[in-house]
């Protein structure tokens, strides 16, 4: 195992110089934003950068300090050393991708107190001064040889699947969306966050007076929004289905009354807006240690789906990804094991849907099945177990077995993961944005995003897109 040594005042001569190079990367800038608190717009936002007069995102001033601080730590004088004095000057930025050389070098020594003068300067690229100065520093009392600790790995929880889902609908006109029910904070915040960002015309369903004091408590105008009064949540789901059928919303969204209370109203076979296809839930997850989008069906609706059922929660997934932008989704049966087993009836069922698949009654995918969980996702896995398989460790589209895994599986990679949720209900009318109270924001949004992306898929889809 390397050490590090850490030198007494005595050992140490006049002259002597430690160096280290670095070369800053973006993931070291937002990490250094996280740790320091510092989210100044110009070190994350390419715009902002340009408006504060760089021509591209700058790093942390201090973070070149920072190697300075980690020489003298590590090197020079090394473990047990410690800070008294620092004086810097800084003179130019520092970008991602520059290489920064950092240096410090013994200038004086003070006898009466025992402590070092260090000169300190680190250089870019084309040699030119970033910053410089000087450290006052005392040494360890006595000569130390430590272990080099093991680096702890750092996963950043980031949105970028979903802002890069939200850009996309920049160009797109906002649909209109009966939200049902929005009478808290959470189940307002996220139609008033998605209409800002022009993705809906929210329609807020509702008792009126519970609406906007949920507003004026989160500081929110709702100047704009359609407010349509309905005295209790039952009758609010009735509602905005009713605006579904008469051609006056293209999405609804669930507000804060229970989830069957507003499918009751979907459902209904009188006045309800089904279609031939069977209603299914689609979660699409941004896993930051999955190195694509990840859409896991049905863990929300359908409690033990037959074999006739995962047909349609099969199709209606990949026409979503579809409309997505993602030609030819890969799609993963989820079971325990890899191989078919008469005592595992999801064994049995994925080989049937796959067969399904080849004869056409399943279109635009390519199926494989049955698949344990880290045969799906991990290729490495897939190796050791010498599965060959276009689907393993590739999928992009996760079928489970029955509801209860699902929901199990959904909630392990938001808890466990720091994976972030959205996702939308379909084989209804339009489509469905069915959040939970324990989404974020942001999540509702992307949620918003993806019903508004199917809406305008389906224009130009073909048929069986459509849900015919």
């Amino acid at each position: 195992m390397a050490t590090m040594q850490g030198r007494t005042f005595e050992q140490i001569s006049l002259g002597e110089s430690a160096t280290l190079a670095r070369t800053l990367t973006m993931a070291d800038i937002e990490l250094f934003a996280v740790m320091s608190g510092d989210v100044n717009p110009w070190h994350l936002d390419e715009a902002a950068a340009r408006q504060c007069g760089f021509d591209r995102i700058a790093g942390h001033s201090q973070w070149g300090a920072a190697l300075l601080s980690t020489l003298i730590g590590t090197k020079l004088p090394g473990p047990g050393s410690r800070y008294v004095e620092q004086n810097l000057r800084f003179h130019k930025a520092v970008h991602p991708g520059d290489t920064v050389r950092a240096s410090v070098a013994v200038r004086e020594k003070r006898e009466a107190d025992h402590t070092l003068v260090l000169d300190c300067r680190c250089l870019d690229d084309h040699d030119e001064v970033i910053l410089e100065g000087s450290a006052v520093v005392t040494a360890p009392a006595q000569p130390l040889s430590l272990d080099v600790p093991e680096t702890p790995e750092v996963t950043f929880r980031r949105h970028d699947r979903f802002n890069t889902l939200i850009a996309r609908t920049r160009p797109l006109d906002a649909i209109t969306c009966a939200v049902a029910w929005p009478c808290d904070g959470d189940a307002l915040m996220g139609p008033l966050a998605a209409a800002r960002e022009n993705i809906i015309e929210p329609i807020l369903v509702g008792d009126e007076a519970l609406i906007r004091a949920a507003a004026e408590k989160q500081g929110e105008s709702l100047e704009g929004c359609r407010i349509v009064h309905c005295p209790n949540p039952v009758a609010s789901a009735a509602q905005c289905v009713e605006f579904v059928r008469q051609g006056q919303a293209q999405s609804l969204m669930k507000g804060s009354l229970h989830t069957d209370e507003l499918m009751s109203a979907v459902v209904s076979k009188t006045t309800g807006i089904r279609t031939a296809r069977r209603i299914s839930h689609v979660f699409a997850m941004d896993v930051p240690a999955y190195d694509r989008a990840l859409f896991i069906t049905d863990a929300a609706i359908n409690i033990a789906p037959t074999l006739a059922d995962k047909r349609d929660i099969i199709q209606n997934a990949i026409d979503l990804v579809i409309a997505l932008g993602l030609t030819q989704p890969r799609v993963a049966l989820l079971s325990a094991v890899e191989t078919i087993n008469e005592k595992m009836p999801s064994t049995i069922e994925s080989a049937a849907l796959c067969k399904m698949a080849e004869r056409g009654q399943i279109k635009g995918a390519i199926l494989d099945g049955p698949l344990a969980f880290d045969n799906a996702i991990s290729e490495q896995a897939a190796r050791i177990k010498k599965i060959v398989s276009p689907v393993a460790g590739h999928a992009d589209i996760l079928v489970v077995p029955d509801l209860e895994s699902g929901n199990m599986l959904v909630k392990q990679l938001s808890y466990f993961a720091g994976a972030d949720g959205g996702g939308i209900v379909l084989g209804a009318r339009v489509p469905i944005i069915l959040t939970s109270r324990a989404d974020s924001v942001r999540a509702r949004v992307a949620s918003a995003a993806i019903a508004q992306l199917f809406v305008h898929a389906q224009r130009h889809a073909a048929p069986h897109v459509a849900g015919a």
